[in-house]
């Protein structure tokens, strides 16, 4: 059992099929990800819910089980595969380290149960009943008295396992200045500057045009487009616009004057020589240029700590959590609270001692 990659669409696209043992697609799989292309969802989306789909099936073929028969006791059983590696009713008397994090097989769980709702729909069948219904919407903050106030109810995922606190790593000034002046060209280094000062997504950078930069009024505008020559998303589907600095508009036109030259592009990052020369930059070129800096400069980074990095450094700067919700794109306020308001000690004696200050000066 494998997931295989296709090009579809006049080979625009990508999309995954879950081939079985007689190396044909899983007619219940593909049907699943056929729905989810057609909905919009992006081809990575599509991919992992290709690959945890495929996990599902390898355990329903060592357990023998029909996928239409699954109750709640096999999904629990289906956790303790995935933590395992195999499924027996031996229980450990020493905890063993888990073969994936809680994470991961939370992401698992949560594709296998958007499958049956998928199906129960299609066609009536009734799948693992893994949800419960609880009062109010779920958010971290709850008003006084919440428990007593009628309000709308939604369901929580009753196999869903408690994941440990983690706080999205960062770079330090010092080490995106080292990151910017070891690029060899101005075109990377207006991507690693332009990912650090806008928060930016790496699908919503490569997917950027001449014309959403508007020079003379220091703005990005984040257009999201499904017809990117070189795949690239941006994961919201609604536009914004992220104010820049001088400095950032000084290097663009550097790039433009001195690498793009006469070559007749749309896009703002693209391949400047070699046999590819006018194509926009793909993941992979990005990913493989990152990976050689990191090595040269031994700062371990990915594209997606820049926007960490700026997300973490304008809440310490005081902004207000709605508006780097805003600026980063976020459609729920609540997704930047809980990703990126994390205080150290650092930031906490910070606070107390502005805290302090004031106040003093107040008596």
């Amino acid at each position: 059992m494998k997931v295989q990659k296709i090009r579809i669409n006049h080979d625009t696209q990508d999309f995954w099929l879950v081939i079985g043992s007689d190396f044909l697609p899983i007619p219940e799989i593909d049907s699943y990800l056929k729905y989810l292309h057609s909905v919009g969802k992006s081809p990575n989306t599509i991919r992992s819910y290709a690959y945890h789909l495929k996990e599902f099936w390898l355990f329903l073929d060592n357990m023998n089980y029909e996928w239409s028969q699954i109750t709640l006791n096999e999904m629990s059983q289906f956790i303790n595969f995935l933590k395992r590696g195999a499924v027996d009713n031996v229980v450990p008397l020493n905890q063993s380290e888990s073969k994936r994090t809680a994470k991961t097989i939370n992401a698992i769980v949560t594709a296998v149960s958007s499958f049956y709702d998928y199906s129960s729909r299609l066609n009536d069948s009734k799948g693992p009943n893994v949800k419960k219904l609880v009062k109010g919407k779920k958010a971290s903050y709850k008003p006084f008295l919440h428990h007593i106030s009628k309000s709308e109810t939604s369901t929580q995922n009753i196999l869903k396992l408690k994941e440990p606190k983690r706080l999205p790593e960062i770079l330090t000034t010092k080490q995106v200045k080292q990151l910017s002046g070891g690029c060899k060209s101005l075109r990377d280094k207006l991507l690693v500057s332009m990912l650090y000062e806008t928060g930016m997504r790496i699908g919503e950078c490569l997917g950027l045009r001449h014309e959403d930069i508007k020079s003379w009024d220091k703005t990005i505008h984040v257009v999201p487009r499904g017809d990117n020559a070189n795949a690239a998303r941006a994961k919201s589907n609604e536009s914004r616009i992220i104010d820049i600095g001088s400095d950032l508009i000084k290097l663009y036109t550097d790039y433009v004057v001195n690498e793009f030259d006469d070559i007749d592009s749309d896009y703002v990052f693209i391949n400047i020589w070699g046999a590819d020369v006018g194509k926009p930059l793909a993941y992979s070129t990005v990913y493989t240029k990152f990976k050689r800096l990191s090595k040269k400069l031994d700062i371990p980074f990915t594209p997606h700590i820049f926007r960490h990095t700026h997300a973490t450094e304008l809440l310490r700067s005081g902004w207000d959590a709605s508006y780097v919700q805003k600026r980063l794109g976020h459609k729920d306020i609540q997704t930047t609270i809980n990703t990126y308001a994390h205080l150290n000690e650092k930031d906490l004696k910070k606070a107390f001692s502005k805290f302090k200050r004031e106040s003093t000066s107040v008596e």
